[in-house]
C-alpha cells in the first residue's frame, strides 16, 4: 500500500479536476486495485479546518508515513521570500511544502505551476511564484536543483495546464508498485514515457505539416504550424497518442498546442501576442522549427513538399 498527500498551491485547480476524469487507471482503480491510500486530496478529502492541519502535522511528524507526496499549483514565495501571500492552514503553504517533500518518500509535481512556475511566474512575477524544482527552464525552484526525496529520485515532473489524467494516475501506480525508478525522466524530470515523442506524433494534420498546407481556425485539412502558432512539432507530450478522454485532442479538434507541457509556456521565449500567431522571417519562413531539424533544411523540404504533394511520385521509371 502506498499513502498519497495531495496538497494545492497557489493559482490552481485544474489538475485535480483533470485527475478525477482518469481512465487508465481510473482513481476509484487507483485505490481498490493497486492499494493506494489517499491520505488527503483537495477535492476528495472529508476533513476541513483544523483536521487538515492535524493530518498535516501527523505527515511531518511520521504519525502518518508519506510514501507520495503530490503538489499541484506554484509556490509562492512573496513578499520578499516570506511566502505569507499563499497561507493554508494557518501557515505559509511554502513551510508545509519544504517539510513535506523533506518526510515524503517521492515528491510529485503536477502541472505546470507545480513545476516550473507556470503563468503565475512569467515576469515581473509579484508572487514570487516558482516551480518545485524548477524555475521556467533554470533547474533550482523552490527545492533546489539538489533536491533528493528520501526514495533517491528528483521531484518528478507532470507538466500540464492541465497535465492530462492518465500521466498523473500511471505514474502514481508506478510508485506504488515499486517500478517508478524503471521509469526514465529527461532533463527537465518528465518521465519519457510520456513526454519523449512530441505532440505532433499522431496529429491528424501532420501530412499538411509535411506539405506546408496552411491552416487555421475552422478551416480543416491544414496545418495549424504556419499561420496560428500550432506548437505541436517543438512540444513533447503524448496528446495524439493517449488521446483526451480516449476521444481527442487540441490539434485534432482544430486547435494550435500552445506547448503548456514546455517550461516556456505561455510565451515560450516570444514576444508577448505570440498565443495563436507564427512568428516569421521575411514574412513566410517560420522562425521555430520542428525540434532537431536544420532551419535550412526544414525550408527546403517544405518548399519541396508546398510544390510537389508528399503523395506524388518524384521518379517514374519508364516501362
Amino acid at each position: 500500500m502506498a499513502n498519497i498527500l495531495w496538497i494545492q498551491g497557489g493559482a490552481c485547480s485544474g489538475n485535480t479536476m483533470s485527475f478525477l476524469n482518469a481512465q487508465e487507471p481510473t482513481v476509484v482503480e487507483l485505490v481498490t486495485d493497486f492499494g493506494i491510500n489517499i491520505i488527503w486530496h483537495p477535492s476528495m478529502g472529508l476533513e476541513i479546518g483544523e483536521q487538515v492541519t492535524n493530518i498535516l502535522n501527523d505527515c511531518i511528524e511520521g504519525k502518518i508515513v508519506v510514501d507520495i507526496f503530490v503538489f499541484e499549483g506554484t509556490v509562492i514565495q512573496g513578499p520578499k521570500g516570506k511566502g505569507t501571500m499563499n497561507y493554508f492552514c494557518e501557515r505559509p503553504m511554502q513551510l508545509w511544502v519544504k517539510e513535506l517533500a523533506t518526510v515524503a518518500e517521492y515528491v510529485v509535481a503536477i502541472g505546470d505551476c507545480a513545476t516550473w512556475g507556470g503563468i503565475p511566474a512569467v515576469p515581473p512575477n509579484p508572487t514570487e511564484s516558482t516551480g518545485l524544482q524548477f524555475h521556467k527552464k533554470e533547474k533550482g525552484g523552490f527545492l533546489g536543483p539538489d533536491f533528493i526525496s528520501k526514495g533517491g529520485i528528483p521531484v518528478i515532473n507532470i507538466p500540464g495546464c492541465p497535465a492530462h489524467p492518465d500521466w498523473i494516475t500511471q505514474i502514481l501506480v508506478a510508485i506504488s508498485t515499486g517500478r517508478i525508478k524503471d521509469v526514465l525522466i529527461d532533463s527537465y524530470h518528465r518521465p519519457t514515457t510520456f513526454f519523449s515523442d512530441f505532440v505532433q506524433t499522431g496529429c491528424t494534420n501532420a501530412r499538411a505539416f509535411s506539405e506546408k498546407v496552411s491552416g487555421g481556425f475552422g478551416k480543416r485539412g491544414g496545418c495549424l504550424f504556419y499561420e496560428v502558432g500550432c506548437r505541436g512539432p517543438i512540444t513533447h507530450a503524448s496528446c495524439n497518442r493517449i488521446l483526451w478522454n480516449r476521444h481527442s485532442s487540441k490539434t485534432r479538434s482544430n486547435h494550435p498546442c500552445l506547448g503548456c507541457t514546455e517550461p516556456g509556456f505561455p510565451h515560450h521565449d516570444l514576444v508577448k501576442g505570440s498565443i495563436f500567431k507564427t512568428f516569421k522571417y521575411l514574412g513566410f519562413l517560420p522562425k521555430e522549427v520542428a525540434v532537431g531539424e536544420n532551419k535550412l533544411s526544414h525550408y527546403f523540404k517544405s518548399g519541396v513538399g508546398k510544390i510537389i504533394g508528399t503523395d506524388k511520385k518524384l521518379f517514374v521509371g519508364s516501362k
